[in-house]
């Protein structure tokens, strides 16, 4: 790997259009997203439901290069949608929109997708961020994939931010992941030792035309198919920019973490999925609230206290990668509760002030459309 751009940062942010006076989601007008693309070129494009945007930061060099790039692509998505009098929202399932109502955005790749996925593909009313670490050797990759798998409960906790699902509380933290985990080729990877390992068992089902390339794979964790990056893909995506940007440190910073372990010819032990599968459903249905398996001593542990050893684990690489701050705030999203417990919150405070259930849902989507401007627009 070389030394002159390891650990370059790379988001990818889904965001949901709504009407602000209804709270109502809506496709996105044809004029809309062209104004966007003329702002922002191929950072911004359709995602695969009409009321959705996807946008993405160009190669950042570090977290402060991040939040100038999507601090942008945040500004100017709200901006082009307000000039038609809607809203953006970065959150990874709208409180009471019904999938049925919506249709897919027409494009080769999309209609693909619908035809071959059926019925699963139709429920993908859904958002998530993804994380791209520069990491320019495919073996390293793929052996730093297997290793950091043990860490991404621990970040599906800290941004859980889809609680209701068709208008009503689901009871989970993350119901996204209940949805996205009906596609084929999805959840944790796979055990792979080598690239050439992956390679060969991606080629077989490529060359049996099953699927045309490793964009159709959409585990937690992978290589990037058109990057030389590892891309984290399990996390909601968050109404606070600076709650994402915490996200992409850990992620970047634990990385780094484990390349400097295999440079001193160490390794973070690999764990049986079965466990990290276990905390991952906790994450999913508690958020950080219940605390999550420290597979090591064998005992629940609360979250407060692994994210303290987390950060005490990756201080010294945060220190190089200069995201210390942003890595620290790990513990500022506990303390003020992730997207999916202000939700609650909101529609809480709603109900006990007289609001019947819709009118408390509406309060969480203009909460939900406050948070995504704020620290965004100019004067804040």
């Amino acid at each position: 790997m070389s030394e002159a751009s390891p650990y370059t940062l790379g988001i990818e942010e889904e965001y949901l259009l709504v009407d602000p006076q209804t709270c109502a989601l809506v496709d996105v007008p044809d004029a809309l997203m062209q104004d966007c693309v003329d702002a922002l070129g191929d950072k911004v494009s359709p995602e695969f439901l009409a009321c959705q945007i996807e946008v993405g930061t160009g190669v950042c060099a570090d977290i402060a290069e991040a939040r100038a790039d999507l601090g942008h692509l945040r500004r100017t998505v709200a901006t082009c949608a307000a000039n038609y009098g809607l809203a953006p929202l970065a959150v990874s399932c709208h409180p009471f929109a019904n999938w049925h109502e919506r249709k897919h955005t027409e494009k080769q790749r999309y209609n693909d997708l619908a035809r071959d996925l059926a019925g699963v593909v139709r429920r993908m009313l859904i958002c998530g961020m993804h994380v791209h670490v520069g990491l320019d050797d495919d073996d390293l990759r793929i052996d730093v994939m297997r290793q950091i798998t043990y860490f991404l409960p621990h970040l599906l906790a800290l941004s859980t931010s889809s609680p209701f699902w068709g208008g009503q509380d689901t009871g989970l933290s993350s119901y996204r992941l209940t949805i996205f985990d009906n596609l084929p080729r999805t959840g944790l990877p796979p055990e792979f030792v080598s690239h050439g390992e992956y390679r060969r068992s991606v080629d077989l089902i490529i060359e049996a035309g099953l699927i045309e390339d490793t964009t159709k794979i959409w585990w937690d964790i992978r290589p990037s198919h058109r990057f030389p990056t590892l891309e984290a893909r399990i996390c909601d995506v968050m109404p606070i920019m600076e709650h994402a940007l915490t996200v992409a440190a850990l992620v970047q910073s634990i990385t780094r973490m484990l390349v400097e372990l295999r440079r001193r010819n160490q390794r973070w032990r690999i764990y049986d999925k079965f466990l990290i599968a276990e905390n991952r459903w906790r994450a999913q249905r508690y958020g950080p609230r219940e605390g999550l398996l420290d597979i090591g001593k064998g005992a629940l542990v609360p979250m407060p206290q692994l994210v303290d050893e987390l950060i005490e684990l990756v201080e010294a690489d945060a220190m190089v990668l200069g995201c210390l701050n942003e890595v620290r705030s790990a513990q500022k999203i506990l303390a003020g509760g992730t997207s999916a417990e202000r939700q609650r919150a909101v529609y809480a405070r709603a109900i006990s002030e007289g609001a019947d259930t819709h009118e408390a849902l509406c309060a969480v989507v203009r909460e939900l459309v406050a948070e995504f401007q704020s620290g965004i627009m100019p004067g804040e």
